[in-house]
């Protein structure tokens, strides 16, 4: 019987084992944790979000994204959510949004290594994959504990980010040492830091409905709404989150990127006109009122007192008293503050990467190396990661059923 050795054992390396498995080879898994799938049961703030309603590839980010797209067809996609049926697993949907009946990770950890343990897969904790070399046909893996033979080899290491679980990017290493291409790794689904803390210390804390628009060197990129969270350092929350992949790789090559703020979604436009009438009608209704008092009934009070502080307004300042120019300017901030970035979050805040082993290299429909004979890759160390909404699982899992089928 052939030999499988999966390396690693998250998320796609379970799902690699099921289908290798189940094809009637053994299968070894060799996991560097003491316990498997420990990011898996820290996703979703311990929910785990494992999918979602909307599977556009616009959700998905890569260096050779047409070559994803013959990896996310309709056909895998329903496989995929076939293999979940046949775990046991019963999903509650919220907001298109997959998560555990149970509304807890370790449901999906559980479905999943209870199946592995059912068709005798093997596990090895707590060993380390030092070294790959390939002997002929043979596959040797040099360990923590001890030397390893395979006929073939499936890489599921996963990316650099949370080192702490264990994930410090040796796969990458290895992977390269067999000869295949890592597009540049850089930390994804992190917060952003800007340069004006002393206006940010007034909105620390809050949390608020919000449009963000990334301009890279003054050019519109795109934009996401959602719940925007105001730090100390700068900015975060999901809508940040979904850009600050392609704010790192702007920034790396030392491009200026800016996200514009939209604070005021519900007027459907960011025109200074349509600003400018909002306020001036209700200027008219409520005159007696000052500045403060007009946005304190729609917008956070601590962000009020943040855009005082970066304009250089006083508490008792009426709407109405503003030079028109100063009330452009005021408006201008509320459909458009400029937050210039100046670093993402590291790795270790980090919910996935972006880039890896490049998707050029790589059987789309096997995810077999297409440089050494029966080795394949599986999850975070290819070249794809996604928007926050379980598409970063998605791809994990599937790739891993391809990896484990073939």
């Amino acid at each position: 019987m052939k030999q499988v050795i999966i390396v690693g054992g998250g998320a796609s390396s379970l799902a690699a084992a099921i289908a290798a498995r189940t094809k009637g080879l053994s299968v070894l898994v060799l996991e560097r944790n003491n316990q498997l799938g420990k990011k898996l049961s820290m996703t979703g703030n311990g929910r785990c979000n494992y999918g979602n309603v909307d599977r556009s590839l616009v959700h998905f980010h890569s260096a050779q994204l047409p070559l994803f797209e013959e990896i996310w067809t309709a056909e895998n996609q329903e496989k995929l959510f076939h293999f979940f049926d046949e775990l046991g697993i019963i999903p509650k949907i919220k907001n298109g949004y997959y998560y555990p009946y149970s509304n807890q990770a370790f449901s999906i950890t559980s479905a999943f290594e209870l199946e592995a343990k059912d068709l005798g897969v093997v596990f090895e904790k707590d060993c380390l994959v030092r070294s790959i070399t390939k002997d002929k046909e043979k596959f040797l893996l040099n360990t923590s504990k001890g030397i390893y033979q395979a006929d073939s080899l499936i890489l599921a290491t996963g990316s650099k980010a949370y080192s702490k679980t264990g994930s410090d990017g040796n796969g990458y290493l290895l992977a390269e040492v067999l000869g295949h291409t890592i597009v540049p790794v850089l930390p994804s689904l992190v917060p952003l830091y800007g340069k004006e803390e002393k206006v940010y210390k007034f909105w620390s804390g809050v949390r608020c409905e919000a449009q963000v628009s990334l301009y890279e060197e003054g050019k519109l990129i795109t934009t996401k709404q959602g719940e925007l969270q105001l730090t100390s350092y700068g900015i975060s929350g999901i809508c940040v989150f979904d850009l600050s992949g392609l704010v790192a790789k702007g920034l790396i090559q030392k491009k200026k990127e800016e996200i514009r703020i939209n604070f005021l979604p519900f007027l459907g436009s960011t025109k200074k006109e349509i600003g400018l009438h909002f306020l001036d009608e209700r200027s008219k209704i409520w005159s007696h009122r000052t500045l403060e008092e007009l946005l304190e009934v729609f917008l956070p009070y601590k962000l009020v007192l943040a855009f005082f502080q970066k304009i250089g307004f006083s508490k008792d300042q009426k709407w109405q008293e503003l030079s028109l120019k100063k009330q452009k300017e005021f408006v201008s901030l509320l459909l458009a503050y400029p937050f210039e970035v100046v670093k993402t979050g590291d790795f270790e805040q980090a919910q996935v990467c972006s880039g890896g082993v490049s998707l050029l290299e790589i059987n789309r429909q096997t995810m077999e190396s297409l440089k050494v004979k029966n080795l394949y890759f599986a999850g975070e160390i290819l070249d794809v990661d996604g928007d926050c909404g379980g598409y970063n699982l998605m791809f994990a899992f599937l790739s891993g059923l391809l990896a484990g089928e073939r």
